[in-house]
This record gives structure tokens, sequence and C-alpha cells, in this order.
């Protein structure tokens, strides 16, 4: 493989503009770029939750997101173009209902919370919610595929499952809202 990066700081991008894969230039604020940043951001959160200790099986699968999401960026980086396929999103869908399968149904809302793990988990989910509104917001001005879409989606909700076989991993378990309403209900 040649040496793709060998200039870092090139300065082209010190007017407020950044280069596309397709090497057409666009403002640092459009929406393509918020799209771009907001899933390189996400990928960079699962990294930092690969550095605590989970099963094997959640781990591989979190690497392979971390691929995953490269690809979505690269697509998001060459409008047009296609790199990140069907197929990873059935493989989200198979995880979700494979680590789901285990996990006792939920009958209260959980918080954000439990393990260092499950945390990260859960703010890897919020910040894949805000990629998947950015590339909502994108396929409204640009025609985009609907892989991308749904990959962020699928993913959002398996890191929400994700955070709770992580919470159960030594032995815990959900974090339960305290609803007073709820309470109050159950008073009467």
């Amino acid at each position: 493989m040649a040496n793709r990066l060998s200039q870092i700081a090139t300065r082209t991008g010190d007017n407020g503009t950044t280069g596309l894969g397709d090497n057409t230039r666009v403002s640092k604020d459009s929406l393509r770029v918020h799209a771009m940043g907001d899933v390189d951001e996400l990928n960079s959160n699962i990294g930092v939750l690969l550095c605590e200790e989970m099963p094997d099986g959640v781990r591989e699968l979190l690497v392979e997101v971390q691929h995953q999401l490269f690809n979505l960026g690269g697509e998001l980086s060459i409008p047009g173009f296609e790199l990140l396929k069907p197929e990873a999103v059935a493989l989200l869908d198979a995880a979700l209902e494979e680590h789901n399968a285990t996990l006792p149904r939920l009958a209260e809302f959980i918080l954000p919370a439990g393990s260092r793990a499950a945390s990260l988990a859960h703010v890897c989910r919020t910040v894949a919610r805000r990629a998947e509104r950015a590339v909502v917001a994108l396929g409204v001005e640009e025609t985009l595929k609907d892989a991308p879409r749904q990959y962020l989606n699928r993913l959002s909700d398996l890191l929400f499952v994700l955070s709770r076989v992580l919470n159960r991993m030594n032995g815990g378990d959900d974090v339960y809202w305290k609803s007073e309403r709820l309470a109050n209900a159950g008073q009467k």
C-alpha cells in the first residue's frame, strides 16, 4: 500500500473549505462535512469503548463496526460513491437479534449509566443518533444510498442493547429510571 497520507498539514483548509474524495472543495460547515465529522466522532468513541473489558464477541463486533464506519465516512466523502454495503446492515440486524435475545424484557426506561463500558456504549449510541440525523439532513439536500442511514439507525439500537449486555458482564444490571409519576400511580 502506498503512503497515502504523507502530508497531514496541507494548509488548503485555512480558507474554511475542505477537499472531498472526488477532489471537489466544500465549506467545512456543509451538511456533508457535518455528517462525515459525526461518523468520525462515533468511530473515535467506539475506539474509546474498545479500551474497556468486554466479551470477545462484542469486541470483534465493535472492531467490525469501526471498519464499516470508516467505509461510511469514505462513502460520504465521495458524492455518489458506495462503500457501505447492505450486508453491513444485515450483520447489525443479526447481532441485534442475537444480543437482545439474551436480555430480559424492559418494563421501564433505563438511564445511560451502570458500568463504565455500558456508559461509554450509551455515549456511542447518542453520537450514532446525531450522525444519523446528519446523514438524514444531507439526504434531504443530496441523493444518498439507503445503507448509510439504515446502518446508523441500526447501530444506535445495537449500542443500546450492548450497553445492557455490558452492564450484565460482571453480574450488574441496568440502572432504572425512577419516575415520580409512575411511583405516584403505584401508590393509588
